[in-house]
């Protein structure tokens, strides 16, 4: 069993200790040493890095019978060995995880919604909680887990046996036994927990609700301490002073003008959609000026400049005329429309998936109009194969 300094200080970013077992793990070196300061993957908590003597520490696990393995980049040798944590990554591991004791304990008190579970993530951490919050509960809860962290409480460690435990007003039932740990936000939040935490409620910094949804009956809270809160703070900046530049507009006005925008785009899909159709119906005069004759209908296989919508306008336009099979190809992203009249006996969707087959790209349709994608090769080529299957007796009919 491993003697964990980080239970009892977890503001200790160096220590003496002694590799006493060496093996490999999954491909890599790996060793357990008598004491350690690196914190394993556990509890909800992401693992430690730094260095043993020469090798870095890429992963750290907690092993059941109570050693913790430290895995490694190369090889070192039994015996004494100094460890450093990487403290930054270590620093801001615990203001997440006391940012989340305390976010869990709002939640709790203000709201009674308990915490089901959470994950602390490598760039945002997530609450789950028994039930579903509005808006408003969401803002009382942050304002008043915020409030804690600015009243700069002190936050301790003590172990206790399971009858002392019993006695104690713990916000989750523990699911361990035996000797538990427990971590203490002065008279505000009493936790089981195993993980690492900041010695005052001040250094958490700040806690940011970054998102929610809602997750299994209940709502998942995203949320962001500390330097990451600071960091997600300056990408939003960035973000919204892109907008604003972009846009000439103050902050504030962000969402109206967004919503113009959007409508002002719809407004025009809807002319482009109109007008493509009305310069539809005269291409499609031309091009079945151009059919060929092939039996019972005429056959328009040709290249098109337009796009997806476009190419299905053109295709419709010409099949509203009487025996038509039209395939219109535009290689400029591999667009395809297969289609035919109403008094056509032809499969479209079938005449596509022979095209597929032999072209790549992906796409579907009736019989009536299919439309595909992704299609590669020469225009001529794939030309060439369309008019053999719209020509009399081709397997399409």
């Amino acid at each position: 069993m491993t003697t964990r300094i980080y239970y009892t200080d977890a503001n200790a970013r160096g220590f003496e200790a002694n590799v006493v077992d060496v093996f490999a793990h999954e491909g890599h070196p790996a060793v357990v040493l008598d004491r350690t300061a690196f914190y394993p993957t556990s509890g909800g908590q992401p693992h430690d890095t730094g260095t043993l003597g020469a090798a870095k520490v890429i992963e750290v696990i907690d092993r059941e019978d109570g050693a913790v393995v430290h895995v490694l980049d190369r090889e070192i040798a039994a015996g004494p060995v100094n460890g450093r944590i990487d403290w930054d990554r270590r620093f801001e591991h615990m203001q997440q995880h006391t940012g989340q004791h305390i976010l869990s304990a709002a939640c709790d008190k203000v709201l009674d919604a308990r915490t089901v579970s959470f994950h602390l993530g490598t760039e945002r951490s997530t609450i789950d909680l028994s039930r579903d919050l509005s808006a408003a509960e969401i803002a009382r809860a942050e304002d008043k887990a915020n409030r804690i962290v600015w009243e700069d409480r002190p936050v301790s460690v003590r172990f206790v046996s399971d009858e002392e435990a019993a006695a104690l007003p713990l916000r989750k039932e523990p699911k361990r036994t035996g000797k538990l740990r427990i971590v203490e936000v002065s008279d505000y939040d009493l936790s089981a927990c195993g993980g690492t935490h900041v010695e005052r409620t001040g250094a958490v910094g700040l806690i940011a609700i970054s998102g929610v949804e809602k997750y299994k009956g209940g709502v998942r809270l995203e949320f962001v301490c500390g330097g990451r809160a600071l960091r997600a703070f300056g990408a939003l900046r960035d973000t919204v002073g892109g907008c604003v530049r972009q846009l000439s507009v103050f902050p504030a006005e962000l969402p109206d003008a967004i919503g113009r925008l959007q409508a002002d785009s719809k407004e025009l899909q809807r002319s482009i959609k109109s007008l493509q159709e009305r310069l539809a119906a005269y291409e499609a005069q031309a091009l079945v000026s151009r059919a060929v004759p092939a039996g019972e209908w005429r056959a328009v296989v040709e290249t098109a400049q337009w796009d997806a919508p476009g190419l299905k306008a053109l295709a419709l336009s010409a099949t509203s005329l009487p025996r038509v099979v039209t395939v219109l190809f535009n290689p400029s992203g591999g667009l395809l429309v297969v289609a035919r009249s109403a008094d056509v006996v032809f499969d479209s969707a079938a005449a596509l998936k022979a095209l597929i087959a032999r072209f790549g790209g992906r796409g579907g349709g009736r019989p009536e109009l299919a439309q595909g994608g992704g299609l590669s090769g020469s225009a001529d080529a794939l030309l060439e194969a369309a008019r053999q299957l719209v020509a009399p007796g081709g397997d399409t009919r």
